[in-house]
């Protein structure tokens, strides 16, 4: 029998009945981009969920990253990490700087500190540091470390949704953060994402330059771009808002069961322990030891040959692509953490409805691979 795949992810989804009162206002006004009336209920839903004063909505990340950068002025070098997603590296060539590589963490897999700070020239603008699923960076040693060489730092929160750190939002760190609303994340609105700004006037400069640099019908202030958000996204997340508390209360009992199941296998280590302070239980990532039975590729393949599809999140390395590892700082000498981590990473699958059957063959799997 053809089992059903299981994929790493899948997304939370709104009611149809409650969406339709939304789809009816849309239809009815007519108004489908542009800032309208649900996208800016949305967005004062939004901060007052995270616990924030001011969000800028975007159509997505990658462009809230570029947003980011060039309000900021950063034309110059950004110390930033390799093991990410590649639209965190692609978000600083488009913003018209130059990533430069700096080695991670061996506990968190974030940027390390005393890494970024060697990397430091006189070249360097800013730090853009991924709280790398939902992990939080050493936020206090990065910011530090930016005050005392005059640098900006934008957070890659695109994983970090609701994540708190000290007893505050994670997403009000550094002097900007961007989140992704993409369809894989915690919260989503298909497509979308937010930046996290100060203060007020931040906020307006980025909504201006995500709408063309436009300020009124007739005067544009700056080289902006599209990059709104539209209605139907807006409903969209209107909707999820209320229920994302308890698919992230869902999701952090499925990482509970997968840590306990396989926290004492052999070869295995788990990244994320359950029960940490504001954690979303964005991904259940396992690094595949040496003295595992299997290598991370063969275990992925035996996973995959059972219609199980987890993921090697992050692998290859940004570094290790073509458009970047010319880079002197894309040497692999010089991330020797981030090399082991590509080799070995592996997101098993983590969603707010995984069936417990499901989850149980890939714990089956998993702890013992050979049977």
């Amino acid at each position: 029998m053809t089992r059903l795949p299981v994929f790493v992810t899948r997304p939370l989804l709104p009611d149809p009945g409650e969406l339709e009162p939304l789809l009816a206002e849309i239809f009815d006004s007519r108004i489908l981009t542009n800032r309208g009336p649900i996208l800016q209920r949305f967005e004062s839903a939004t901060a007052a969920w995270l616990g924030v004063e001011h969000v800028s909505l975007v159509s997505n990340a990658s462009l809230g990253l570029v947003l980011a950068l060039r309000h900021l002025g950063i034309t110059g070098e950004v110390i930033t990490s390799p093991f990410s997603f590649v639209a965190t590296s692609h978000a600083i060539r488009w913003a018209g700087a130059e990533p430069v590589f700096a080695d991670i963490d061996e506990r968190t897999l974030n940027l390390d500190p005393a890494a970024v700070e060697a990397r430091i020239t006189s070249r360097t603008q800013a730090i853009l540091a991924v709280h790398c699923y939902g992990i939080p960076c050493d936020t206090v040693a990065l910011e530090e470390i930016a005050r005392r060489h005059g640098l900006r730092v934008i957070y890659d929160a695109a994983h970090a949704f609701g994540v708190r750190q000290s007893g505050k939002p994670l997403a009000a760190a550094g002097d900007l953060s961007v989140l992704s609303f993409h369809a894989t994340k915690v919260f989503n609105t298909f497509e979308g994402g937010a930046i996290v700004s100060p203060d007020r006037e931040t906020k307006l400069a980025l909504d201006r330059l995500a709408n063309f640099g436009i300020v009124d019908d007739v005067t544009v202030t700056a080289t902006g771009i599209n990059a709104k958000m539209t209605e139907l996204s807006a409903a969209v997340g209107l909707t999820l808002l209320p229920k994302v508390a308890a698919a992230i209360a869902s999701r952090d009992r499925v990482a509970a069961r997968y840590w306990h199941a396989l926290s004492g296998v052999r070869g295995l280590r788990c990244l994320c322990p359950p029960g940490q302070e504001g954690h979303n239980s964005y991904a259940f990532p396992v690094l595949v030891e040496p003295d595992y039975p299997l290598s991370r590729d063969e275990l992925h393949h035996r996973l995959k040959a059972e219609n199980i599809h987890a993921r090697r999140y992050f692998h290859p390395l940004i570094s290790d692509l073509p458009m970047y590892r010319t880079l002197e700082s894309a040497a692999p000498q010089g991330l020797p953490v981030a090399q082991r981590a590509a080799s070995r990473v592996l997101c098993l699958p983590l969603y707010h409805d995984l069936d417990p059957a499901d989850q149980d063959r890939i714990i089956g799997l998993v702890s013992s691979p050979w049977a």
